[in-house]
């Protein structure tokens, strides 16, 4: 799967949320996130922009935990790259199969996100811990789609809602560890 996403930092929530309202975008629900992010004791993630995390969701009572792998990013003005995600039972038995493969723990990225939706594409206003305000539109395509298409509509989704700059293709992970290679 190609993950199709733009993110952008933020001022002012609650002026984004009277916006997503006016161009019909349903908020979904609030779920809390603690992503813990590995790297791989062959090739420095890093360096090659991959990531392997392993993602508590929690939605009011309901527990999910995932593995996702994100490829490194495919074009020069969005974070667009392939994919893949696994819901898990147990993270402290798959982190201990990590490390006994030699996969390091290197950070923690802890964030409350907000979801709306807007027909395919999922909009995201999240308030990560020790970064501030963010919003993610992202929408997903078959691997070997063409994206481009798809990056303008999210684009002009963001114009919309009064957002022209401030993108960013950097991670979370990035943004709060900018050293996080050298690790």
């Amino acid at each position: 799967m190609i993950e199709v996403e733009v993110k952008a930092k933020i001022k002012d929530f609650e002026a984004v949320k009277t916006l997503l309202k006016e161009i019909n975008a349903k908020k979904s629900h609030v779920e809390h996130q603690e992503d813990s992010y590995f790297n791989n004791p062959l090739k420095d993630f890093g360096k090659t922009d991959e990531a392997l995390r392993i993602r508590k969701v929690t939605i009011k009572n309901k527990f999910e935990i995932f593995i996702t792998y994100k490829g490194p990013k495919i074009d020069k003005t969005s974070k667009t790259r392939e994919e893949i995600e696994v819901g898990i039972e147990d993270s402290e038995k798959i982190d201990k199969i990590f490390q006994h493969l030699g996969f390091k723990k290197v950070a923690d990225v802890i964030k409350n996100r907000t979801i709306y939706n807007l027909n395919q594409y999922i909009i995201s206003l999240d308030e990560v811990k020790d970064l501030g305000p963010y919003m993610e539109i992202e929408t997903d395509l078959e691997d070997g789609s063409e994206f481009k298409e798809e990056l303008d509509k999210i684009f002009d989704i963001f114009k919309k809602l009064g957002i022209n700059d401030g993108f960013e293709r950097t991670s979370y992970l990035e943004l709060l560890y900018p050293n996080i290679s050298k690790q």
